[in-house]
């Protein structure tokens, strides 16, 4: 029994320990964060703004204040007046679901704006790696603390490079200059001859 409790807490901190569920920990935690500070720009700086703005085409009648009454029950305040009993009323609203939308654009907005950022810096460290190729990442900070320039380095790297296409150049000429290995068929006809000679 203890054997099977030992076997099922390695495979639980096997699960919990891998890559991708850390990952997805991190994603779901900062997309929380990140859901709220959408939702805060949201309703508190651009409703607003957006209820400002239809109040004054319909006359005082903000987004927040847009239903479509499908049943409407109605009640009497403190002050002796009938008003709408929202609570009891069943209604459209479309308020929330324009604000919903809002949101959506918003976050996908906000994520291609991040995703685009993050995919140039990282074709941006692609192209730089591919100018100081082959130098290492250590070589080139070691050629930095040297007092080289971005000029120097890159033409080192040239130099670098020009030489290990030429090295690999020769080895494919010399490599092309031994004969091929002869063939099985080729080795037993050779073999054959020389037995025969032989006789």
């Amino acid at each position: 029994m203890a054997k099977e409790k030992k076997g099922f807490f390695q495979e639980f901190k096997a699960f919990i320990m891998r890559g991708n569920v850390v990952d997805m920990a991190v994603g779901v935690i900062i997309g929380g964060a990140f859901s709220a500070i959408v939702t805060a720009l949201t309703n508190q700086i651009l409703m607003p703004v957006i209820n400002w703005f239809l109040s004054l085409i319909t006359g005082g009648k903000g987004l927040e204040n847009i239903y479509t009454y499908l049943h409407q029950a109605t009640m009497v305040d403190e002050t002796g007046a009938t008003v709408i009993d929202l609570a009891n009323s069943i209604y459209i609203d479309w308020g929330a679901f324009i604000t919903a939308i809002i949101n959506f654009l918003l976050i996908a907005l906000v994520l291609f704006l991040i995703i685009r950022v993050i995919n140039q810096l990282h074709e941006g460290a692609s192209e730089a790696k591919a100018k100081y190729a082959p130098l290492t990442k250590e070589e080139v900070k070691q050629l930095r603390r040297e007092g080289k320039d971005r000029p120097e380095i890159l033409k080192i790297a040239a130099d670098k490079r020009a030489a290990a296409e030429a090295e690999a150049k020769a080895a494919a000429e010399a490599a092309a200059a031994v004969p091929p290995a002869p063939t099985t068929d080729e080795l037993l006809t050779q073999i054959r001859d020389l037995l025969k000679a032989g006789k």
